[in-house]
């Protein structure tokens, strides 16, 4: 039985990857060292190997043990902040662990790759949409080492034929179910609802951008759409060949902060005031995804809305707060 390896399925993005996968009938095998994940995530049935993708010997066994027909992996460390602190970290997670899975995939004849990117890469653009094609300057070792991901594979695509998708995500929140909401405070939505659940004011990081409010416009997508963008990857992959492919999977569309902290006080009924500070180092005025070419060539787009996003991500917030208070 064919299968589709996923590694890193157990983390947020993850199991909401393979939840996707197996809606959409394909049989997925997760690999995962559940550094940050959560195997319990998973849906009943999949198949969990807890390891490493940096121990070569284990993903040697798991394609031998297995009939792989190509590999998801969103393996990676993504904090840009601890990646400033501690760069060798994220190369070796990000770079030598990707680097290692590819040969594995090399030695067992293993073709097919989609890869997890990120908008990241863009670095801080000038423009009102960024296509595929925007130069990338990436300003963190974070966004870095998902370029050279992204190098990897093409390389590993012309030196033995690994069909790529690169799928570069933009800011993404919200939960296919509560119990898949994000458990981190490591992002914009669940840093609010943090600060509101404790009668706090959130943080605006600047509100002097030139942007209509003076507030950074970011492009916010669902996590249930960015799943369904990698089951439409990996379809894409088993019906073309010789591609190396690189998309943005993003709604199209911007959102201030200020915007979505409107969003986020309608879904909550919490009104704190949002306290304006200093602007973070590296913050672009905006980036907003042009999606037309993973719409035009894998037919995908996202179909949730910013609303949806942020209701979602709530109910998951909530049910995670009453497990903490009952345990």
């Amino acid at each position: 039985m064919k299968v589709w390896l996923v590694a890193g399925g157990a983390g947020y993005i993850g199991c909401h990857v393979v939840k996707a996968m197996r809606e959409a009938g394909e049989n997925v095998l997760v690999v995962d060292d559940l550094s940050t994940g959560d195997k319990e995530k998973l849906p009943d049935g999949v198949p969990v190997i807890i390891k490493s993708i940096l121990d070569e010997r284990a993903l040697e066994w798991i394609f031998g043990e297995y009939e792989v027909e190509g590999v998801v992996n969103l393996v990676a460390r993504t904090q840009v902040g601890e990646s400033v602190e501690h760069p060798l970290a994220h190369y070796r997670q990000n770079v030598e662990g990707f680097r290692v899975l590819l040969s594995a995939m090399q030695r067992a004849g293993v073709r097919k790759l989609v890869y997890s990117s990120s908008a990241s890469v863009y670095g801080t653009p000038e423009v009102d949409l960024v296509t595929e094609d925007t130069p990338c300057t990436p300003v963190s070792p974070y966004g870095q080492t998902k370029l050279i991901g992204e190098w990897l594979g093409e390389a590993a695509h012309r030196a033995f034929g690994v069909d790529v998708i690169n799928l570069r995500y933009f800011n993404v929140a919200g939960a296919a179910t509560p119990a898949m909401a994000d458990k981190r405070v490591l992002n914009l939505v669940p840093m609010v609802f943090e600060k509101l659940t404790a009668g706090q004011a959130p943080e605006i990081f600047g509100d002097d951008y030139p942007t209509p409010d003076g507030t950074c416009i970011r492009d916010y997508i669902h996590v249930a759409d960015i799943a369904s963008a990698h089951v439409a990857a990996a379809r894409y992959l088993r019906e073309h060949q010789g591609v190396a492919r690189t998309f943005n999977v993003g709604r199209g569309q911007g959102l201030s902060v200020r915007e979505l902290m409107q969003v986020i006080a309608t879904v909550t009924d919490l009104t704190e005031v949002p306290a304006v500070i200093g602007r973070r180092p590296g913050d672009p005025a905006k980036v907003v995804a042009d999606a037309t070419n993973i719409q035009r060539e894998l037919g995908w787009k996202a179909d949730h809305s910013i609303a949806d996003m942020v209701t979602s991500a709530w109910q998951g917030w909530c049910t995670q707060q009453a497990e903490s208070r009952s345990s």
